[in-house]
């Protein structure tokens, strides 16, 4: 099976993250074709000597390294569409530039895909941690599809730095489209409308760097951003009127919730490490 990862990067991620990111997806024991990395913007010199070297690294491993420049900064969304549309593969998988997949990750997943030919995505667990060595908290997510679609009236379904999938079935339902801070949740929402099928293995496949997640999770206009995807599932008939209005009184009790209280929450809706 053949396939290829997709990347993104802008002028404010650290050298030494990224490059991490880079080295734990050739390390992998099953390697990409193709690594498609996107600089969404201008980048730190420091960033591009990275890229520079990781490139020539890959591409000793008989990886193609392809990197696609926007003039201006675009957003996540318009960023993995511009970066989707130049993947020559039809199974692509999604890495985050600042996170480090185990070693097994795409050998797992590619092999569970080729088992599970119903299925246009599948994604896995996270391991959370701050400082490198000291995982925080596994976040664990439902496995089957019927979970999964109930799941995903009020959650977001899958992990999106673990995903891998179909290009075929995410182009069918527009790719990837802005909407700050939820471009995944919306397209797995529009995918899953449409009746596209998805899955999680159960096991961690990505160590995902925390950061200061609970403060980007929250406030009045990411409030209003979450709204503004309730509406459009509803519009799509993925919730009817009751799980819409029950989506938006859960969204609020967590978004508008002071920042201690929201990460009290979240540390709630995972499973922190004794």
């Amino acid at each position: 099976m053949k396939f290829s990862v997709l990347i993104s990067v802008y002028i404010k991620e650290k050298p030494e993250f990224l490059k991490k990111a880079l080295d734990s997806i050739y390390n992998q024991t099953l390697r990409p074709d193709e690594i498609v990395l996107v600089k969404d913007g201008i980048l730190t010199r420091e960033l591009e000597d990275v890229i520079s070297i990781e490139c020539k690294k890959i591409e000793n491993q008989n990886i193609d390294f392809v990197c696609v420049q926007l003039q201006k900064n675009m957003g996540l969304g318009i960023a993995l569409q511009k970066g989707l549309e130049k993947c020559k593969y039809e199974y692509i998988a999604r890495m985050d530039s600042d996170d480090i997949a185990v070693e097994d990750r795409f050998e797992k997943q590619a092999d569970y895909m080729r088992q599970n030919s119903d299925l246009s995505v599948v994604g896995g667990y996270i391991d959370e941690f701050a400082k490198e060595g000291k995982i925080i908290r596994t976040k664990t997510m439902p496995l089957k599809h019927t979970e999964l679609y109930k799941y995903g009236k009020y959650r977001n379904p899958l992990n999106h730095m673990t995903v891998f999938f179909r290009k075929k079935d995410v182009l069918a339902v527009g790719g990837y489209q802005p909407l700050k801070g939820l471009e995944d949740y919306y397209l797995w929402s529009r995918m899953l409308a449409k009746g596209y099928k998805i899955g999680n293995i159960d096991r961690v496949l990505v160590r995902a760097r925390l950061g200061n997640f609970a403060n980007r999770r929250g406030g009045l206009e990411y409030f209003l951003t979450y709204i503004k995807l309730r509406r459009i599932q509803n519009k799509i008939h993925y919730t009817n009127i009751l799980e819409f209005i029950f989506g938006i009184i859960a969204t609020a009790s967590i978004t508008l919730s002071p920042n201690r209280l929201r990460r009290a929450l979240y540390k709630l809706l995972r499973k922190d490490r004794a």
